[in-house]
């Protein structure tokens, strides 16, 4: 279920449009597991994930010289978080189809800050926090360490391009070994709004999902990308 936290930086905005762009396998094992699958934060490509920036990596090992668990529970705290990243934008992102869709039979849902809050609804086991990444310089930059998630909220400024809004989840009081990630329950009317296919994909393409989606009894509109609209000239 989503818990709103007071501390973490949310679009004001409950209809601010949000996007995930994923490969068919992903997106069918969505549907029918009616699960979300969230990443284990120590998992992601990125090495700074849940890490702090110089500066406060500073501050933590001076509090940590006469208290070393105090650190090292920091550096174990990742393995017990997961996350779920979505894009930010009003319109498709060419760079996010380039980046996470391997070849032309990708697809992106598109979704809202709100329909997200909502579709966290059936997770009872787990809590899960909303918030927006903020993009700093860790060499110089600040980020705060009076709140557990914060971490996991701030990014290199060479990532700003993702414009990333993140679904968390802390296993850390459960008895949950989360591995490479976890699932948890979603409402999927609630999560997709619309699925917009590949630009590159071809009309049998589209066909095969517009089919697969509603044998498996759901009532989403489907798209194909605007990018590769006919031109007019």
């Amino acid at each position: 279920m989503y818990i709103n936290n007071p501390n973490i930086k949310l679009p004001e905005d409950p209809d601010t449009i949000v996007w995930k762009y994923l490969d068919l396998s992903k997106f069918l094992d969505l549907l029918l597991s009616q699960k979300l699958f969230m990443s284990r934060s120590d998992k992601f490509e990125d090495q700074y994930e849940g890490t702090f920036s110089e500066p406060t990596y500073e501050e933590i090992k001076k509090l940590a010289i006469n208290n070393p668990e105090f650190l090292n529970y920091y550096k174990t705290h990742r393995e017990k978080v997961a996350i779920s990243s979505w894009h930010i934008n009003e319109y498709e992102s060419f760079a996010m189809w380039q980046i996470f869709t391997q070849n032309s039979e990708g697809l992106a849902i598109q979704s809202t800050i709100g329909r997200l809050q909502k579709a966290l609804e059936p997770e009872k086991n787990l809590k899960q926090y909303i918030g927006q990444v903020n993009y700093i310089d860790y060499k110089k930059e600040y980020i705060p360490f009076d709140d557990m998630f914060f971490p996991f909220l701030f990014k290199r400024k060479s990532f700003q391009y993702e414009r990333e809004v993140r679904i968390i989840s802390d296993t850390s009081d459960t008895r949950i070994n989360i591995n490479d990630g976890i699932k948890i329950n979603v409402d999927i009317s609630q999560l997709i709004d619309k699925i917009y296919i590949h630009p590159k994909s071809e009309n049998w393409y589209k066909n095969l999902v517009i089919q697969l989606v509603s044998k498996l009894g759901f009532d989403i509109e489907i798209e194909k990308s605007d990018l590769e609209s006919d031109i007019l000239i």
